[in-house]
């Protein structure tokens, strides 16, 4: 995944904004941290965890970009 792609939301729980199945365009790519409740717990430790790769994706119907963990994407084309 690179700057420039369609990508699609493939998490249930997406981020606000960004609904399954709508189509975004990467706009940045960067570096960091996500705290998962789900699966890590409600009390955060961020010295625990390690920085992983996030797409920052413009949504036709935001404001402006949203940050989203590379893995709940799925690139289009």
């Amino acid at each position: 995944m690179k700057v420039g792609d369609l990508v699609r939301s493939v998490f249930d729980g997406a981020p606000l904004g960004s609904s399954p199945g709508k189509i975004g365009i990467v706009v940045d790519m960067i570096q960091k941290k996500c705290w998962r409740t789900n699966i890590q717990g409600k009390k955060v430790d961020w010295n625990s965890i390690d920085s992983e790769p996030h797409a920052v994706v413009l949504f036709p119907w935001n404001d402006g970009p949203i940050t989203i963990p590379m893995i709940e994407l799925e690139e289009i084309g």
